[in-house]
């Protein structure tokens, strides 16, 4: 996650992040929005639902359920490097092209 969000702050975006505990200080320093949901992984289910689109990269079990959530409440779904085989989500080849994915499915909205 703090891959992403120092990407969006290279590229001049606002960055949120939902943690799972109740320390600010516990998020990266890309991160311009620290939302303390003291739920542990089932803020999975608050970042899925706040999200237009969502990119998975890679991951484990706590990334499959973001898929999951996502996939469930009907959000657009891109993955790179996933090691699952997932129906419903859309694969990328480059972080570049999913977030292209991404945005043009949110502006077509």
């Amino acid at each position: 996650m703090e891959a992403a969000a120092h990407g969006a702050k290279l590229e001049g975006g606002v960055t949120i992040g939902i943690l799972p505990g109740t320390c600010r200080e516990d998020a990266n320093p890309w991160i311009d929005i620290a939302i303390l949901s003291g739920m542990g992984h089932a803020r999975n289910a608050l970042i899925a639902q706040s999200s237009d689109a969502l990119i998975a990269v890679s991951g484990e079990y706590g990334t499959l359920s973001e898929i999951a959530f996502g996939l469930k409440m009907g959000k657009p779904v891109f993955v790179l490097d996933c090691k699952w085989k997932i129906e419903g989500v859309k694969r990328a080849r480059s972080p570049q092209e999913a977030v292209e994915f991404a945005l043009a499915l949110i502006k077509n909205q």
